[in-house]
């Protein structure tokens, strides 16, 4: 079955190293990559990924342009590679109307929020404006819900800021990743599944792997979601609302892809979240 990864990350050759050594010590969580596109690629055919949705953060307003022109040369490529690429936005950029303009000429099919590093509620008008233009131009948006993990007790995308955030813009290609809103699951089950938002599965079921630093964590601040409640979730949204995405280098594509298909779920249900919705969303 054709398998697409909707939520990867990777960073330019220069900084790679650096990126994931940063992330990693904030995080106390193992790496599966090197976080180069290179690495991404073999993990990619290990695994049996046909597409990789590459997902890249601004944390400042000055990266904006330098990554989306990085992200469109990637796409330039995505025949050859495998690798797709979303643009970013930070809610903080200056010409943010324009900006999401170009992204859409050229043919980038959405955006990447992270209102935690971004330093900015989800819920919050210089999210909305951004929001409301994806929504005209027809670009999704897929945005860091819950808290994070190398962020321990904020949260800048809550359920109840996404319902804020909804009520504001309308329907548009929105998808909350993690599931909808990491370690926000009982509220996520309680006021999510009736928008309309899409999930996606990454770094969501199962266990956190730690990198073995030393930081100590108890069993349970490792484990994620069981399967119930994984597919108690998946069935709420309806699989056909559900997008497989790892977060690689953050998990193993191979590991997180037989996570999933050991799971009591449909043949439908399978096709659905592994490559159908993707497809619908990307073109």
């Amino acid at each position: 079955m054709k398998v697409i990864d909707f939520h990867t990350h990777t960073f330019p050759e220069t900084i790679a190293q650096k990126a994931i050594a940063r992330l990693s010590a904030a995080s106390h969580t193992k790496p599966f990559t090197d976080g180069t596109e290179a690495g991404l690629s073999v993990s990619m055919h290990k695994a049996g990924i046909a597409l990789s949705v590459v997902m890249p953060v601004a944390t400042s307003p000055l990266q904006v342009v330098k990554i989306n022109d990085a992200s469109m040369r990637v796409n330039e490529r995505t025949a050859e590679t495998g690798i797709m690429s979303f643009g970013c936005m930070h809610p903080d950029f200056e010409d943010w109307y324009g900006e999401l303009g170009r992204l859409k000429e050229a043919g980038v099919r959405g955006i990447k929020l992270h209102p935690v590093y971004q330093g900015v509620d989800f819920d919050d008008p210089r999210c909305l404006r951004i929001l409301n233009r994806a929504a005209e131009l027809g670009l999704c948006v897929l945005v860091h819900a819950g808290l994070d993990v190398g962020f321990p007790g904020v949260v800048r995308g809550s359920p109840r800021m996404v319902i804020n955030a909804m009520k504001a813009v309308g329907s548009f290609g929105l998808i909350l990743a993690h599931m909808g809103g990491w370690r926000c699951w009982d509220e996520v089950l309680d006021l999510l599944p009736q928008t309309g938002a899409y999930i996606d599965t990454s770094f969501s079921l199962g266990k956190m792997t730690p990198n073995g630093d030393g930081h100590y964590r108890t069993e349970a601040e490792l484990q994620m979601l069981d399967d119930e409640r994984f597919v108690m979730l998946v069935r709420a949204f309806g699989s056909d609302r559900v997008l497989f995405g790892t977060d690689s280098p953050w998990a193993d594509q191979a590991a997180a892809l037989a996570e999933i298909c050991r799971l009591p779920l449909t043949e439908t249900e399978f096709e659905n979240i592994l490559h159908k919705n993707a497809e619908t969303l990307i073109g």
